[in-house]
């Protein structure tokens, strides 16, 4: 059947708008721009919010205020604030699509965490790390030994475990043995927290900062090995330093006998299967690392099971010495203590995971008001990526370094590698200046309550000083070529 002059016309016409409908720059596909409100009063509302909700963090201690509460009522307001604007001028859409794009971020983060969390948990369960400190107590090291072997463990195991986890399970050794010398406690509970910090730096898997980054693809995960010198050289000068505080003599021996369960080392080899697994899926495959993650959960709920059905009684364990607990009679012989992940999963720490979602959507929302963009042009625009990466690590020390990375990853700013490697090592390494400045110094506090103070680490600070900017210099020496 013919097609008519006009109607010839007609199907060209529409196949020149299609066209231009694919085009990026064409004005079929020119959609508002965002608005900036950083002189306007929404937004600073949204700055005294994310302020107030702050000081509250910080006051957590004191006020007996779980963190995540002012956090995740300060982003509900902001959004909500930011909504209400928006859709006053007809732009309700761009507001969606932003928060859309917040809760993505946060819920790869969010699955990533769950997984790694289960297996920590799954392997404190197995009593891993209880069977870990006992070995290190019975070792009879002396003073300046323990100081070192602690310091060590807590470099590299931070590398695949949360640094707050860490710390705490040498801490726990050092007081053990330490417990007639409250000066050696204190000075291994700074080289525990420095130690972890800077453990935690190298491994896209140490720390949430160098996750968030790995997962923003900003770095390939091999990459980060690039930071392992400068993350021992920070770990080791101020360690030599404190060296010599170490009183040089030997404890009095403790024998401490821990067993662990049925089924530990295999959790183990799953959790490291599963680290495996999340790697190819992100540098492999192009899919998200929390895909891979989730991959791995179903290992450690397969051999779940596994030990659900061959189910038996397990040997006696001692009381532990060292902690001072009463251990079950039977490993996992009653039904109450039979190995389940989903128990594993209800013992998270969900007000940090919360916590997280509140810092996420907060520091976003300043983002989606323009107040980075700002920030952005000021310090890598003024003050150049060199400094401002360098101030960022002394910032953290303030500041928690989660809010300050998600906000340097909100404002993509144009750097080398080597400088997305620097800002990962200093705000990764930089909480280590002061007490606060990292969940493992705040943890460590309430621990060695009294022995290990804001005051004990401060006197140190010097000395960590040292090690941060030797770390800062190592990095330029060894990875020059990356920037």
């Amino acid at each position: 059947m013919a097609i008519n002059k006009f109607s010839a016309g007609k199907l060209r016409y529409a196949g020149i708008s299609f066209m231009l409908m694919l085009q990026p720059n064409s004005a079929f596909c020119a959609t508002p721009e965002a608005l900036d409100l950083s002189g306007h009063w929404i937004g600073f509302l949204a700055l005294g919010l994310f302020a107030t909700a702050y000081v509250l963090v910080v006051l957590e201690e004191l006020l007996e205020l779980r963190k995540s509460k002012p956090m995740m009522l300060a982003a509900a307001l902001i959004w909500l604030a930011i909504a209400l604007i928006y859709k006053s001028h007809g732009l309700s859409d761009l507001a969606e699509t932003a928060i859309r794009h917040y809760v993505l971020d946060y819920s790869e983060l969010f699955l990533f965490l769950i997984v790694s969390i289960a297996y920590i948990n799954a392997m404190d369960e197995r009593r891993v790390f209880d069977n870990l400190r006992a070995w290190l107590v019975n070792r009879g090291f002396s003073y300046r030994q323990l100081f070192w072997v602690t310091g060590l463990l807590a470099f590299f195991i931070s590398a695949v475990s949360n640094n707050m986890t860490t710390a705490m399970l040498m801490c726990a050794v050092v007081m053990a043995v330490g417990k007639d010398n409250p000066r050696f406690v204190g000075i291994s509970c700074v080289n525990t927290v420095v130690a972890a910090n800077a453990g935690g730096a190298f491994c896209p898997f140490g720390d949430i900062t160098t996750l968030m980054v790995w997962q923003k693809g900003m770095i390939e995960f091999w990459t980060f090995f690039n930071l392992f010198i400068p993350s021992v050289v920070n770990f080791l000068i101020p360690a030599t330093i404190m060296h010599f505080a170490i009183p040089n003599a030997r404890p009095a021996p403790i024998q401490v006998q821990i067993r662990t369960l049925r089924g530990a080392k295999r959790i183990v080899l799953l959790f490291l299967l599963t680290v495996l697994t999340a790697v190819g899926f992100q540098n492999s495959l192009q899919l998200p690392a929390a895909v891979g993650m989730m991959a791995g959960l179903t290992y450690l709920q397969l051999f779940g099971y596994f030990l659900h059905i061959t189910h038996r009684d397990e040997p006696e364990l001692s009381i532990d010495g060292v902690a001072g607990d009463h251990l079950p009679e039977t490993g996992d012989g009653g039904n109450g203590l039979r190995f389940d992940v989903f128990h594993h999963l209800a013992r998270m720490e969900w007000d940090t995971l919360l916590f997280f979602y509140g810092v996420v959507l907060c520091v976003g929302g300043l983002n989606f008001i323009g107040y980075l963009q700002h920030l952005s042009e000021f310090l890598y625009g003024e003050l150049g990526a060199t400094p401002a990466n360098i101030l960022v690590g002394i910032v953290s020390a303030v500041v928690d370094n989660i809010p300050v990375m998600f906000a340097i990853l909100a404002m993509t700013p144009d750097m080398s590698e080597g400088q997305w490697l620097l800002v990962t090592l200093t705000a990764g390494v930089g909480g280590s200046l002061l007490s606060v400045g990292s969940a493992a110094g705040v943890a460590l506090m309430g621990q060695a309550k009294g022995v290990y103070t804001f005051m004990t680490h401060l006197k140190w600070a010097p000395a960590i000083m040292l090690g941060y900017l030797g770390s800062v210099g190592a990095h330029f020496l060894i990875n020059g070529s990356l920037f």
